[in-house]
């Protein structure tokens, strides 16, 4: 894909955020995919120990717990980061791979996690007290990710940077986190209102109440990993899109390209000014 270097309205970009990821489905799938596995691994882990100790509440289930947390941010960075970087690749006319987006992020894991984990308790602390200062700080660092992935920035200055990058384009960024929430709601509405139906039919026969039956525990960790799988790489997508967008309409990033392009064809500035 070679993507016109030109701002973008809201409908261009929602437009090729969707063409994008249609385009390269399987790439973003499978980088999406596979680190949420070991999440889903340890998830199913979790119904062994429940099934095991007859109930949620041991020793053991609590530790899992823990690293359930734990694993999920660590997916969750790995995941993001790897697509923000096929992105990249693909937005600026390079070879994108599942391989090549996570070599991309070799090394920075723990740390790109570390700063999604910031992101998310600020967010949600704000979103606790009051929602509007929650909504505004989820806008605000909206494009910390794709700063700290594509830059190389640590925590603050990459605060700073989506800070500057995102005025001018909140509306729109709210718009694509409209658009995410929706289409997540209908995946998992899709599988979990037959499922919650099941549940209702079969409570009154179980044997253990508390206990839902053990193909449904299995069922419940595995269609949230395929929404998550499906859902994720767009949102992605679009914010890093974002990202480029606003770096075309307040740093001239189309120009900067340009340059860079005609700099590293044979002949090097020359080519750059043929007359």
């Amino acid at each position: 894909m070679t993507t016109a270097l030109r701002p973008l309205g809201l409908g261009e970009l929602l437009d090729k955020s969707f063409f994008l990821y249609g385009k390269n489905f399987v790439i973003f799938i499978g980088i999406v995919a596979l680190p949420y596995l070991g999440f889903l691994a340890f998830q199913l882990l979790g119904v062994a120990l429940r099934m095991q100790a007859g109930g949620p509440f041991s020793g053991r289930y609590w530790l899992w717990l823990i690293g359930t947390l734990i694993l999920q941010v660590v997916a969750a960075g790995a995941s993001k980061g790897a697509v923000v970087v096929a992105v990249s690749n693909l937005y600026l006319g390079k070879d994108a791979s599942i391989s090549k987006a996570f070599a991309g992020i070799k090394g920075r894991i723990l740390s790109l996690s570390f700063i999604l984990m910031v992101m998310w308790i600020a967010i949600a602390f704000g979103c606790i007290f009051i929602a509007i200062p929650g909504i505004f700080l989820a806008l605000v660092l909206a494009l910390v990710f794709p700063v700290a992935v594509l830059e190389g920035h640590g925590l603050v200055d990459s605060i700073a940077r989506s800070w500057v990058l995102t005025k001018g384009s909140r509306l729109r960024i709210l718009v694509i986190y409209i658009l995410y929430i929706f289409l997540f709601c209908v995946l998992v509405w899709l599988w979990e209102i037959p499922m919650l139906a099941a549940v209702g039919i079969l409570a009154s026969r179980a044997s253990s109440p508390g206990m839902l039956p053990l193909w449904m525990q299995i069922v419940f960790p595995v269609c949230f990993f395929l929404s998550l799988s499906l859902v994720t790489p767009l949102s992605t997508i679009a914010l890093s899109l974002t990202y480029y967008d606003q770096k075309v309409r307040k740093e001239a990033f189309d120009l900067q390209h340009m340059m860079a392009t005609l700099d590293s064809a044979p002949g090097g500035a020359a080519t750059a000014l043929p007359g």
